[in-house]
Order: C-alpha cells, then structure tokens, then sequence
C-alpha cells in the first residue's frame, strides 16, 4: 500500500492531504493545530463522501461549531477560569488547551502517515511548564480489507528527573445528515457518567449498566455533553450510523478511558476519545486531576485510536 502526499495553500490556510487511492481513503489535515479537518472515503460508485462536520470548508461558519476535529492537548476540556498550577507554576489555557492554537511545522511524510511535532521550544511557560514533547500521527492502514484512519499520541517526557502530566483525545465531529435520524450505538458494558453543570465536575457519577445498542440519551441534551468512564466495556467499538446520508463509522477505542458525546444540535454527532477530564468546579492542583496521565522521567507515553469510515450504497 503506498499513498501520495500533497501540500496546498489555501488562502493561507495550510492543508496536507494524504490519499490512498488504491484503500481508498483521503486524509486532510490543517497545520493550524494539527486539526484533520477531511476524512474522505470513495464509495463503489467511485464517488468521494466527507465524514467530519463541515468536511473540507476552511472557511468559518456563521453560527455553530466551527471546527471539524479538535487535537485536544495538555490538557482536555476546560480549565476553571482558564487557569490552574502545576507544581507551583501557573497555567492559563481556553477550551481544550493550546494545541488547537499552533502552527504546526511541516509533518514528517512516509508512505501512509503524516507525524506533527511540537516540542519545548514551541510551547510558551504559561502554556505548559516542563519539557514534553507530543509526535501526532495519523496513518492510513486497510484491516481486513477495510481502510482505516489510525491516530498516534505519542508524548515524551525530556525531563530527566521529573515525572510530567497530560492528558489529551480528539475531538472528531461526525457529519450526518440528519441529528434527529442519526444513531450513536454504545457496546455492551458498564459505565459511569461524570456529571459536569457547567462544564466542571461535580463529583458526582452516575453508573450505567448498557445493554448494547443506541446510546440511552436524548439528542436535545447533547449540547450539554456526556463525559463516560469506560468502566468496564470489554469490546470498546462505537459505532456511528447516518442512514440519510449513506454514512457508518467504526471507531475503535480500546486504548481510551473516557468518551465524550457532544453535538451543538448541528447535523453532526462527537464521540470523542478521551485520555484525562475537565477540572472540578473545586478545583484541583493541575497533576491532581481528574483522569490526568502521568510519564516517567525521560520516558514516553503512547496512545492510539482508529476510526474507520463505510460509505453504505
């Protein structure tokens, strides 16, 4: 298998594409965060469907939600009047940290993956305070017959003597189109939902014991956001159904602890995987948090996730 790599510019917009033609599976990703913003897959017909929310449009949005699938890192959701301390440093970050606010260097190119980079030297104190280096992988891999997008975090802790936290996810939109027709399907298994009112943890979990099948949520309350603890779901593979707009989306998210559900009532549909949680509304130290991913001295943490896109005729 071997795929072929583009660069545009787009009105100053950065896009690097990688395109399987033979899987076919396409891959765009803006250099500003990192930020897939197509994930692309031909149908027997020949024909090309987008399966992330607005798929392709670099432009912004009038209303809504405006990005496609925000790289969520070093931290995830929110921080409580966006400050914290690390071990006596202080924090300031917005939704969803920095990353999302980078531009990012050219990737590292091979056959099927593009690699983004961001270390130290790139990331200001008030940011993060210690030396942690994130390598972003995204790969386009056929497994079973059936092209997949695999994703990679990979951080390095380059402090030789200090233990250092993060925690990270992806924040994907899935474009249906209908939200009222879509169909968000949970494996079977045990899982505990952190109650966030506003957007900051309470404390206070709610244990759910699902048989398999639709996810047992309104859609009218997706904008409120259901954090989930896979507690203990043995087979973690989510399945996203759009039968108006021919669309089914496999992820696979054995590595994560946590998902998120969220949709702004636009005809989209987040399931997030999720590594770490928001802060509490009584807030925490930064390396107290809660779900927060803790890497050795001068050791690595790596993490990976795929996705894997159906055009259904």
């Amino acid at each position: 298998m071997s795929s072929v790599y583009q660069f545009q510019d787009m009105d100053g917009v950065q896009i690097d594409t990688l395109t399987d033609e033979e899987a076919g599976l396409r891959l765009r990703v803006n250099r500003r965060g990192a930020e897939p913003i197509s994930l692309a897959c031909r149908g027997t017909d020949g024909k090309w469907t987008g399966f992330l929310y607005r798929d392709g449009d670099t432009g912004t949005p009038a209303e809504g939600w405006k990005n496609h699938a925000t790289v969520m890192g070093y931290f995830v959701h929110r921080l409580k009047d966006e400050r914290s301390v690390y071990r006596g440093h202080p924090i300031r970050g917005g939704t969803h940290s920095f990353l999302r606010h980078k531009d990012f260097a050219p990737p590292g190119v091979d056959s099927a993956s593009l690699t983004y980079t961001i270390g130290p030297g790139q990331i200001e104190p008030e940011d993060y305070p210690f030396k942690v280096q994130l390598n972003l992988t995204y790969a386009i891999i056929v497994v079973s017959g059936n092209p997949e997008l695999f994703v990679t975090f990979e951080f390095e802790n380059l402090e030789p003597e200090l233990s250092t936290h993060v925690s990270f996810g992806l924040h994907p939109g899935f474009a249906v189109a209908s939200l009222a027709e879509a169909r968000v399907i949970l494996p079977k298994g045990t899982y505990l939902r952190h109650m966030a009112p506003g957007n900051f943890l309470s404390g206070e979990t709610v244990r759910i014991e699902h048989p398999g099948g639709p996810m047992p949520f309104n859609k009218s309350d997706l904008p409120g956001s259901f954090i989930l603890e896979l507690a203990d779901v043995p087979e973690p593979v989510f399945i996203v159904e759009d039968p108006a707009g021919h669309r089914r989306t496999r992820l696979d998210y054995h590595e994560a602890p946590y998902i998120t559900l969220w949709s702004d009532g636009h005809d989209f549909v987040c399931v997030e995987p999720c590594w770490g949680l928001p802060d509490h509304e009584q807030q925490r130290p930064f390396e107290q948090k809660e779900g927060i991913q803790e890497i050795a001295p001068g050791k690595k943490l790596t993490r990976s996730f795929s996705i894997r896109p159906e055009v259904l005729l």
